[in-house]
């Protein structure tokens, strides 16, 4: 069943619903009110039964207790002979009689009284034929029921129209979505116009759909990046390779120098393996807890030390907790002195420094040229200075990625006095 039928039916019922308590209410109010004014003049007409012109039609008669009557033939039982009896009081009743026109009903009042002629105790009993009431109470049950079905009928097709035109901006996204399944394309976009829900279910889609379209554009320039970053190391090796199956006619010398460039070509290949393998995973398969900052940065600082051993490292490090990937963050931390140890090759200090949340990395290498300030954080980006590193352009990308997915940021200035300035932040855990 499709939601526009729902509505419609759920618009119809509801109406169905409501149309039939009020025809129920007005049929019943109108049936009390006939009742009523028929029982107030047929008591009137028993308090003054001479007053034969104002109520002719009635029915008049004086029961005895032995059900003996005066008056119109009117059919006499046990109710009336005990009210004429003294023994119940007035009653309004509905009752059958024939005639020799045929059956018709009755509405009789019954009253205890004493008989002006014979100065009995009796009943006297009034009626009237009622056979109008139910002829105008059936016609009234067929007009409600005309026009609760034309109120049904006409809702149902008003509610067709309004669901149909309600429904139209989520039959356009419906058709989108369908499209862009169809086509692999997420550069449509929806109609925005009007208010309300609809407009705003329309605003997220698109911006679901331009969020598709970036990620897969991303995508796309990732695969195209890591396949050409991957092409050079491996058309390298394969050069040497074949150099190699010459050896005969190689020098050892030369031959040496091969398997080291082998050596070191493989090295980046796996870097460069690492890195993509860091980018595509994220946080999706790991944990975040809360830790000790300053104690990861020192970690952090124990393995640099080790792999620059000639870098003078200071440090100063507050204490810090933060809620964050332990992993992820420390990788962050170290691409940053890893950055830092292989610039700063002159002899002064690179100073780590964590206060606040924000960790600093300040090197005294040759710093960030200003066009690539705005580059350095890109993936595959090697300024031209850094080209002859070794290096795949992912440390500092993978950085940045570490530290948008915790809410944090990552900038790259030039530090006072020369060299680069690095600030990684991180929010801090609430205490």
């Amino acid at each position: 069943m499709t939601l526009r039928l729902r509505l419609t039916l759920v618009a119809a019922a509801v109406v169905a619903v409501v149309v039939t308590a009020a025809s129920l209410t007005t049929y019943f109010v109108m049936r009390h009110e006939l009742y009523t004014q028929v029982d107030s003049q047929l008591l009137a007409h028993a308090h003054d039964p001479t007053g034969f012109g104002a109520y002719s039609g009635d029915y008049v008669a004086y029961v005895a207790p032995g059900g003996a009557e005066r008056g119109d033939n009117i059919p006499v039982d046990d109710e009336i002979k005990i009210v004429a009896g003294g023994h119940a009081k007035h009653f309004f009743r509905n009752a059958a009689a024939e005639t020799r026109r045929g059956s018709i009903v009755l509405r009789e009042l019954v009253v205890p009284t004493v008989d002006p002629v014979f100065g009995t105790q009796a009943a006297i009993v009034v009626a009237r034929n009622i056979d109008y009431i139910d002829h105008d109470l059936e016609r009234l049950r067929f007009i409600l029921i005309l026009v609760s079905l034309g109120a049904l009928a006409a809702t149902a097709g008003l509610a067709a129209l309004a669901s149909r035109a309600t429904l139209a901006p989520v039959l356009r996204l419906t058709a989108a979505a369908e499209r862009i399944a169809r086509t692999g394309d997420p550069s449509e976009r929806v109609s925005e116009g009007g208010g309300g829900e609809i407009a705003r279910l329309g605003g997220a889609f698109n911006t679901m759909l331009g969020a598709l379209e970036e990620s897969l554009e991303t995508q796309r320039r990732f695969v195209a990046d890591a396949s050409h970053e991957l092409r050079t190391p491996l058309t390298s090796m394969q050069t040497n390779i074949e150099v190699l199956r010459q050896s005969e006619r190689l020098a050892p010398e030369q031959r040496t120098q091969l398997f080291a460039d082998l050596e070191r070509e493989a090295h980046e290949m796996r870097d460069l393996i690492t890195g993509l393998l860091e980018l595509a995973r994220g946080d999706a398969s790991l944990e975040r807890r809360s830790v000790q900052l300053d104690d990861l940065v020192e970690s952090a600082l124990g393995r640099a030390r080790a792999r620059f051993p000639d870098v003078n490292w200071t440090q100063d490090l507050e204490p810090t907790r933060a809620d964050v990937v332990p992993e992820r963050v420390e990788r962050a931390v170290w691409n940053l002195l890893e950055n830092a140890g292989k610039w700063n090759t002159n002899g002064k200090p690179v100073e780590v420094t964590l206060r606040d949340g924000e960790l600093t990395v300040r090197d005294h290498g040759p710093g960030i040229a200003l066009e690539d300030r705005d580059h350095v954080f890109n993936r595959f980006y090697r300024a031209a200075t850094a080209r002859s590193l070794p290096g795949s352009g992912l440390g500092l990308a993978i950085v940045r990625d570490v530290a948008e997915a915790h809410g944090g940021a990552v900038t790259a200035e030039d530090a006072p006095e020369g060299g680069a300035l690095l600030r990684l932040t991180f929010p801090r855990e609430k205490s």
